[in-house]
This record gives C-alpha cells, sequence and structure tokens, in this order.
C-alpha cells in the first residue's frame, strides 16, 4: 500500500541544499581535510622513495655511520607516515561521503514524492529507484575518487616541487613542467571519457533491453519465427557494446601511458641536469629518483578523471529529474487547517467523492482522461472496469492526488480537493497496487508505515479483516515474525492481503485499489476481494479498477470506461447501480 503525504517540492525544503549542487564542485569540508590527509600520505611516499635512494646511493661511499643515521632515520619515519596518514585519510574522506550520501538522499526522495508516478516516465518503480540510488553513488563517491586524489596529488605535488626547486631550482622547473603535461593529459582523458560514457551506457542499456525481450519472450518469439532475429539483436548489441567499451579502454590506457611517458622524460631531463650540478652524488640520486616517486601521485589520476565524467553525467541526470515540475500543485494554504482537518479524514464512515467534467493528461499534450462524471457517497464500494489505456489508471491518479487535472472538479467530502493543502487531502487517501511491497523489516513493521500510532490490537484486527489471520497465527514470533529477504516469504495471496491489510490500518476513508488481484487465480482473487468489502462495508469509500470479473459483484457498482468513437464522447455505462450515484465519462488511457 501507499499512503500519501505531501513532501518538499524539488528545490524547496530544508535538505534541498544538499540535493545538488555538492558534487565534486563543491567538495564538503571532511573531504577537503580527507584531501590533505592523503596529501601528506602521498608525499610521505614521494620522501620515502628520495631519501632511500640518496640511503642507498650515500652508504655505498662507505660513510662513517653516524652520518647514515639522519637517513635511517627519516626512511623510517617517512614508512611509518605514509599508512598513518593514509589510514586517516580514509577515515575522514569515507565518513564525509557516507554522511552526505545520507543526507542527499533523503533530500532526493522527498523531492522524488511529489514527481510520483505521473513525473517518472514508463519505468518501472524499481528501475528508477535502482537509476537514482547508482547516480546519486557515482556522484557522491566522487568526493572521494575525485576530490580527495585530486587534493593530495597538488598538495603532495607542491610540496616536492618547492623542496626540489629549493635544492635545484632547473629540477624543480622540470617537476612543475611535468605537473603541466599532467593536468593536461587529464582533461584530455576527461574529455574523451565524457564523450564516450553515453555510447557505453547506451550500448548497456540495449543489451539489457535486448536480453530481457530474449529471456521473457521466447515461446512468443519461436511462436512467430522470430527467434533467429531476436537473436541477430542480441548479437548487434553485444558488438555495439563491445565496440565501445573498446574504445574507451583504448582510451584509458592512451592516458596512463602517457603519464608514464611523461615521467620517463622528466626522469631523463632531470638525469641530464643533476649531472652537471655542483652537489654530492647521493643528491643527485635524490633528485633523479624525485620524478619517479612524483608516478606515485599521479597513477590514481586516471581513474579519478574517469570517476569525474560519470559523476557529472549522473548530476546531470539528477538535476533533470529534480527540475521535472511536479504533477500535483499544492495551492492549499494554511498549516492550521492542516493540522485541523487531517484527523477528522480518519472518521468511520468513509469518504464522500464527487467528480465532474474531470480530464486529464499524464503529458499535457493530449487528454488521456474525460471528461467523466462520477458521484460516491461515504461507504460505497465501485468497481472501474474498461479496456486497456481507456483511462482507468489515469482516474485513479487523479483521485490520489498523484496527478492534477486539466479540466473539471473533484470534491472530496464536499471540498475541493485541489484547494486543499497537499498533505491534507493525501491523508484521507490509501493507495493498494498491484504489487504490495514486502520490506525486509517485521510484519509490525510492514504495517505500522501505514498508522505509526497503530496499536498491536488494531494490526492483529486488520491482518484478521484481510484474511491473514491464519498466517498470524502460524507465524513463530507473531507481529515480530521478520519478512522479506532475510525473513518469512509471502505468496502472491499473502502479499495482496498484506496491502489490503495496511489499508486497514491506515483507517483512511478513501481506499484506491489498482489491480489487487491481478496475479491471483480465480478463486484466490475472489476470496481476498470478499475478505475487502466484508471487513471495510460502510467503514470506507472503496474505487477499485480491474479487468477482471472476480469479485465484481462484491462491489455495489460496475461503472465501464470507453474511448471515444470518431471523436464523440459517449458516456460510460454504469451497472449493478445501487443508487449511491452515477458514472459517465471518455477516458482515453
Amino acid at each position: 500500500m501507499t499512503t500519501s503525504t505531501s513532501s518538499p517540492r524539488p528545490g524547496t525544503g530544508p535538505a534541498a541544499g544538499t540535493t545538488r549542487r555538492r558534487g565534486v564542485a563543491w567538495p564538503s569540508a571532511g573531504t577537503v581535510r580527507g584531501g590533505l590527509l592523503g596529501g601528506l600520505a602521498t608525499a610521505s611516499g614521494m620522501a620515502l622513495t628520495a631519501t632511500s635512494g640518496w640511503l642507498i646511493v650515500r652508504a655505498a661511499e662507505r660513510p662513517v655511520i653516524l652520518t647514515l643515521l639522519t637517513a635511517i632515520v627519516l626512511v623510517r619515519t617517512f614508512g611509518i607516515a605514509r599508512p598513518v596518514f593514509r589510514y586517516a585519510e580514509r577515515l575522514v574522506s569515507h565518513d564525509a561521503a557516507l554522511r552526505l550520501l545520507a543526507e542527499r538522499r533523503t533530500a532526493l526522495y522527498a523531492a522524488l514524492v511529489p514527481l510520483t508516478p505521473a513525473r517518472l516516465g514508463r519505468r518501472r518503480r524499481a528501475d528508477v529507484l535502482t537509476g537514482v540510488v547508482d547516480d546519486l553513488t557515482d556522484a557522491v563517491e566522487a568526493q572521494v575518487r575525485v576530490t580527495v586524489p585530486v587534493i593530495s596529488t597538488a598538495l603532495a605535488g607542491g610540496i616536492v616541487i618547492a623542496v626540489v626547486a629549493a635544492i635545484a631550482l632547473p629540477v624543480g622547473l622540470v617537476l612543475l613542467a611535468l605537473a603541466l603535461v599532467v593536468a593536461a593529459i587529464c582533461a584530455a582523458a576527461l574529455a574523451l571519457e565524457s564523450r564516450s560514457l553515453p555510447d557505453l551506457l547506451a550500448a548497456r542499456a540495449e543489451v539489457s533491453r535486448v536480453s530481457e525481450l530474449v529471456a521473457t519472450q521466447s515461446r512468443e518469439l519461436r511462436a512467430v519465427g522470430g527467434w533467429a532475429t531476436a537473436l541477430g539483436w542480441l548479437d548487434d548489441a553485444h558488438r555495439t557494446l563491445a565496440r565501445v567499451t573498446r574504445r574507451i579502454s583504448v582510451g584509458r590506457s592512451t592516458a596512463a601511458a602517457l603519464f608514464l611517458v611523461a615521467v620517463g622524460a622528466a626522469v631523463a631531463a632531470t638525469a641530464l641536469i643533476a649531472r652537471d650540478l655542483d652537489v654530492a652524488t647521493p643528491v643527485k640520486a635524490l633528485l633523479v629518483l624525485t620524478p619517479v616517486a612524483v608516478s606515485e601521485a599521479i597513477t590514481p589520476l586516471v581513474d579519478a578523471m574517469r570517476a569525474l565524467a560519470r559523476a557529472r553525467g549522473s548530476e546531470a541526470r539528477i538535476d533533470a529529474l529534480v527540475d521535472t515540475p511536479p504533477a500535483v500543485a499544492d495551492r492549499g494554504t494554511g498549516a492550521g487547517e492542516r493540522g485541523e482537518a487531517g484527523p477528522a479524514r480518519r472518521a468511520e464512515g468513509g469518504a464522500a467523492v464527487t467528480v465532474s467534467d474531470l480530464e486529464a493528461s499524464w503529458t499535457g499534450r493530449g487528454t488521456d482522461l474525460g471528461p467523466v462524471d462520477l458521484g460516491l457517497r461515504p461507504g460505497s464500494r465501485v468497481v472501474v472496469t474498461g479496456p486497456n489505456g481507456v483511462g482507468k489508471s489515469t482516474l485513479l491518479a487523479v483521485l490520489a492526488r498523484h496527478l492534477d487535472p486539466t479540466g473539471g472538479r473533484y470534491l472530496l467530502d464536499g471540498r475541493d480537493a485541489l484547494e486543499e493543502p497537499l498533505e491534507q487531502s493525501r491523508a484521507g487517501i490509501a493507495v493498494v497496487d498491484d504489487e504490495p511491497h514486502v520490506f525486509a523489516t517485521t510484519l509490525r513493521g510492514n504495517l505500522t508505515l501505514a498508522r505509526p500510532d497503530a496499536s498491536d490490537a488494531d494490526l492483529e484486527a486488520a491482518l484478521r479483516a484481510a484474511g491473514l489471520g491464519d498466517l498470524l497465527a502460524d507465524l513463530p514470533d507473531g507481529l515480530d515474525t521478520p519478512l522479506g529477504a532475510s525473513g518469512r516469504g509471502l505468496s502472491g495471496g499473502e502479499r495482496a492481503r498484506l496491502g489490503i491489510a495496511r489499508a486497514h490500518v491506515s483507517r483512511r476513508p478513501l481506499v484506491l485499489l489498482d489491480e489487487p488481484v491481478a496475479h491471483l487465480d480465480p478463486p484466490t482473487a475472489r476470496a481476498v476481494l470478499a475478505d475487502l468489502t466484508h471487513a471495510s462495508d460502510g467503514a470506507q469509500t472503496l474505487v477499485m479498477v480491474t479487468h477482471r470479473d472476480e469479485g465484481t459483484d462484491l462491489f455495489d457498482r460496475v461503472v465501464t470506461l470507453h474511448r471515444p468513437a470518431s471523436g464523440t464522447m459517449p458516456p460510460s455505462t454504469a451497472t449493478g447501480d445501487d443508487g449511491r450515484g452515477h458514472g459517465s465519462g471518455d477516458p482515453r488511457r
């Protein structure tokens, strides 16, 4: 069951600042601290390499051992400092990234609520959620995968260039030139990755799409003789993916190779310069090894540019989604009004619903519903049926305040639902769809999300009303029994009844059901609907959309929606009318 509540609109609300614009361009304070610690770790590694080279060359000269003690201590110090600073960097940067991820997820989920379902396209809810989670993870991980390495490399490089320039200015200039070359290579790698990434994502999506088609429609494809054609599509998709992957791999390997070439050139240049310097041989060895040590700092930059390109693409997709105008405008005013009317909506007796000349559109470029007239008295039970695409689900979306109508009126308990605060109007509506989600928590947790203050007696009564009394009796820990992937599994009928039990727990006077028994066999479907209508008799107003006949006789009336023919607007037909209302309409979806 889905219970509707209002939430901050995109770009508004207390957490909107963390919803976006807090990616790579705006690192958090914790990320900067992590980058500084990483810079110290990288600088310690460079110093360890250079000092070790000096110590080996100086030791080969067999000096008095006391002259080597300082270098020995420094080698040990740098060897210990590098892992210590690296460990501290991991703790600080990952803690900051995880905190930011939690903040942005909370804000983003709140921003998605006003877009559900009308502004999320035709993707499945799981696909939308997976895409948002993956994009947000890529965007936030850039704090660790991009910002920290860049800061670390810049800090360590600056320290090394300054120290080397103080010893030998020409070598310092070589390292500065190396830094500029590395920056240019990074910019080229980023540009190549950014251009190729959309092609890679598109190729992967095409492979997934065709693979799903072949796997799920194999019988149908064989029946119509399209199996070979479908396999050809799959082969083409894999070839495209392989071609794009090779192109990206070549770009990445080229960037990594150019880094090594640049380091090699810097080593050669340093060796030529150091040969004529008026310094001790061990110092010359230290200077020649310094560019080699720098390679440790620049190696992670290839992956950093890859992560930066992914993060930019993810941020662009998140921004495009969040900037989508919501499907429902909150035109209501007054928090006090919201607080007073909310509890009243949970009164016994159901809700009165009246729609007149109602029209709606999912895209704004056509009419997907209407005009429709429908009147429901409190406690009435109505089935809405009709051919696919006629507008049944669109009608439910308008009634649930998930989609604003483009014309007509919608009265809820005699008041204009469109003029009420969104939270207030949704507070009296429960939605049960065809795939009730079972959360990985206890049975109690799965029910109290509909009404957190529900008592155990309320939960048990709702389970019995939904026909789950026997299930409750068989559970080893009763309401505390875990469900979902880590607990007890539920059959299709039990999942449907669980969604209905949530609706009972919510005590919301208007219950909207979208194909609640679509996946059940006829006897089970009728049994579920019988329990639903019996338990809600007079206490809740029921509006059920279905394309099946099982159990429709248990409702007060059946409203059939029709498509218009040749531009006409024929009225819908209503059968089994008990005088509680009337129905007409011309939904197109």
